[in-house]
Parts: structure tokens; sequence; C-alpha cells
């Protein structure tokens, strides 16, 4: 999914490591902020990442939550063409279809319990539009940044059904990465589980529903920082001292972020009168420097002028007349034109070390 903001934030990320302590930090409760994608009749979503204060959760940099939206009354999904560098767009549904064109040739349906991974690497341009049977709309779009040593690959597609597991009262959908009592895929550039989705960095994305009353206490590579993200709750967290017995309750309402620091070996998540669904997300911290705008993720801003003068000059000229060889390609067969990028800021912003 394109970020539509029409005056995005040039975001300089960084990692800022959590002081040592004994105890493991409270759960840290993010809260989501409104963005309208598109016109007058936009397709309302929250965002939860990036934030002041919080940018990436492992390699996980950006999540757009959306639905459930009556696309009578939204319009739905009208996502033309648009480009991405440096990272991974992870469409998530849990109610309609959406369908994803890009410039590698790729035609593929988004539907509940699939995912669909799109590697950028070097610049890829795609269009999302949801289909003419869909009423309702509901879900989540990720992005996944990608580290240095991947982010000139060449672009691709993916998609990959979900695993369903069973964890006492809870059903969890894996989409990439494993629980900590599985076994852990395969790591380094590329690595990837058996049959499973191509990720560049440790990381952990599922989708978990409990029923009203369940519980349940999963276990978290301690490696790993994670985000519970509240599709539907609220749900109560119980976050588990191992150093001591004592234990305190964090109560995540809908739409909530809630962040756990490494260092945990496992979380108890409740529900109370009304089913719950959490969108489980996890990695190894994310170290590296990086600059998000609009759609791209360099590693400065001479990266981010590149990206948008090639998308300019390739797809977004005076002639109209789109080129198939430049960075971002073009999607075939698609009724409209691309999005031309924004104007850039007038400050030059640095990564900081």
């Amino acid at each position: 999914m394109s970020n539509l903001e029409r005056e995005p934030a040039e975001l300089i990320c960084e990692y800022i490591e959590a002081a040592a302590s004994a105890r493991p930090a409270p759960v840290e409760v993010l809260q989501p902020r409104d963005v309208p994608l598109g016109g007058p009749r936009a397709m309302p979503v929250r965002r939860t990442l990036p934030q002041r204060g919080r940018t990436t959760i492992g390699a996980w940099c950006f999540a757009d939550h959306y639905g459930p939206d009556d696309v009578a009354a939204t319009g739905g999904m009208v996502v033309p063409p648009h480009p991405h560098t440096g990272l991974q767009t992870a469409s998530w549904l849990f109610e309609g279809e959406i369908e994803h064109r890009d410039s590698v040739g790729s035609h593929a349906m988004v539907r509940p319990g699939e995912l669909n991974l799109m590697t950028a690497g070097s610049g890829i341009s795609h269009s999302e539009v949801s289909t003419p049977a869909t009423t309702t709309l509901h879900g989540v779009q990720l992005w996944i940044v990608l580290p240095d040593a991947a982010r000139a690959t060449q672009p691709f597609f993916e998609r990959h059904d979900a695993r369903v597991l069973r964890r006492g009262a809870a059903e969890l959908r894996v989409f990439i990465g494993a629980i900590a009592d599985e076994a852990q895929p395969a790591t380094g550039l590329g690595a990837s589980a058996p049959a499973g989705p191509t990720v560049f960095s440790r990381l952990l994305g599922a989708q978990l529903d409990l029923p009203a009353h369940g519980g349940v206490t999963l276990p978290l590579d301690p490696a790993f920082e994670h985000g519970m993200l509240v599709d539907a709750g609220p749900v109560t967290v119980h976050d588990e001292d191992h150093d001591t017995e004592a234990a305190a309750s964090t109560t995540l309402e809908r739409s909530e972020l809630g962040y756990l620091a490494p260092g945990r070996h496992s979380v108890t998540l409740r529900a109370g009168e009304r089913p719950v669904r959490v969108l489980l997300l996890g990695g190894e911290p994310f170290t590296e420097e990086i600059v998000m705008w609009w759609n791209f993720i360099g590693r400065s801003h001479d990266d981010i002028v590149e990206y948008r003068r090639d998308w300019q000059h390739d797809v977004i000229n005076e002639t109209g007349d789109a080129t198939a060889s430049g960075r971002f390609g073009i999607v075939a067969d698609y009724p409209g034109s691309a999005l031309p990028a924004p104007a850039l800021p007038t400050v030059r912003l640095k990564p900081r070390g």
C-alpha cells in the first residue's frame, strides 16, 4: 500500500537501546494516528508505526490498520501505481479481497489467511484495488525495512498460506517466521522457512485469535522485541517478571499497539467478554539508521532525492510515456495514471549516529 499523505514527514530512524534493568520494562502502549488515504472519499486507516519514539519493531517499520469498512460508503481501496524502495510490503486481510499488480509482472489476489509479500529492493511499483465483489474491507498493511546488505536486491513477489497452530485456547495463523516453541527457520540473507516467505532478518508475524474469556501463555524469543496490534478486543496483557513472581497487567484497546522490549521469555494474553484478535509482530532489534519518506526507504537524504527523481522522470513525465526499463518499471493493465510523488521538504535531513 502507498503512503498517500500529501505532505509526508521525512523520518530519520535510529535504534535507541533500552537501559539495562533487572526487570523487563512495562508494556509500552502506542496510540494509533488516524490517516485518510486519498481525497474527500478517503479510505481511513489507523497508523501505529512509525511514530515519534518508536519507528521500528524488529524490521517492521510501518503498520496501517483499517476496517471493517463498508466499501459502499468508503469506496474501498483504490491505490494507483506507486513506487517503493528498500522495503518489503506484507499485505494481510481479515475480510475482503484486493487485486495486486506490480512492475515485475505479478497479478495476484490478496485474501484472508494468505500473505502477499512484495520485495521492493532497488525499486518496484504496484497497484492495489479492492475487488468489485468486496463489500467489507478489513486488514493490515505492513512494511519491513531491508537491511543495507539486501536493499539493492532485484524486486520480486511471493504469496504464501499461513500455518495454523493451536496453543491452548488460542488459534494462531503464522505468516512469517515461527513461534518461539517451533523449530526456527534458517537465518541469513534471503533466509526462509521451508516453503515459507523470504525474509532478510529474523522476524515473526502472526494473527492470534482468542474466544471470549479465553487465555494463552505464549513463549517468546528473548532476543526479539514484540508488538501486539489489537484488531478486536480489549485484551489484557499479563507482563510477567521472571526474576520475581510479581506480574503487572495492561489492557490494550482496539487499534492500540503494545510494545514489549527484548528479554522476555513469555507473555500471557486474556480475553474479556468479547473475542480477541491480535496481530503479533516481532524481530531482532533493527539497529541500522534509515531515512523514510513517502514510499521510499534509503540511508540518506540524497537517496530519497534520487528515488523521487527517477520516479518522476521515468513514470510521471510530461509526455505520459512511462519507461518500462527504468528503476521502477511500469504496472501493466492498470486503467489509470500512476501517483506523482509529493514535493520534497525544503530542509535537508541527515541520519544521526
